[in-house]
């Protein structure tokens, strides 16, 4: 009887500790938050943020989760210092009176084991709007250097900038789509 009831304990024990989220720090070395735009039909154009933070609470068993991401808009960088220039002043991003945009999301939607969503809020430019990135790719491992659990993945979404308030160049054709592409790796806490 003691015996029984000594595995029910453990088990019970057990289970409530594997129940529990964990929380990763986004390691800066192997997150990278990219845009692309059309540039009238012809080309695209690219860029990246160089400078970003952010920690995820996970629970892969209970498929729940928090992401809180910060990007300094100020980081931008698209190989061309002159149009870094255009991008950081108020025709765009603005970065003297907004220098960070943030994504916030408390919903993380699950296809079975796997995570095909991200839900959330993403602030820019002062003003917040619901986004949700699209897994392409997630994964978890054993990180052999680190000798910790690595979460991370591929994620995607095509934003329209006005609703943001950055409209400047519709009126010459430019477009307002913006695809956001986003690798990121969380290294367990």
């Amino acid at each position: 009887m003691k015996k029984t009831l000594l595995i029910a304990a453990l088990s019970a024990a057990a289970a409530s500790a594997h129940a529990a989220p964990a929380t990763y720090a986004l390691d800066p070395t192997h997150t990278f938050v990219t845009f692309e735009i059309d540039h009238f039909g012809t080309s695209t154009n690219r860029g990246r943020f160089d400078r970003k933070e952010g920690s995820v609470q996970l629970d892969r068993e209970a498929k729940t989760g928090r992401l809180e991401v910060t990007i300094d808009t100020g980081s931008i960088n698209t190989g061309t210092a002159p149009f870094n220039k255009h991008l950081q002043s108020a025709d765009f991003f603005n970065t003297a009176q907004h220098p960070s945009a943030k994504f916030v999301s408390d919903k993380l939607v699950f296809d079975g084991g796997r995570l095909s969503e991200v839900q959330g809020q993403l602030t820019l430019l002062g003003r917040t709007q619901p986004l949700t990135l699209k897994a392409t790719r997630f994964n978890c491992y054993q990180n052999p250097m680190l000798k910790r659990e690595v979460c991370g993945g591929d994620f995607e979404a095509t934003l329209q900038r006005s609703q943001w308030g950055m409209d400047w160049g519709l009126k010459m054709g430019m477009p307002d789509a913006v695809r956001l592409v986003i690798q990121a790796e969380g290294v367990r806490q």
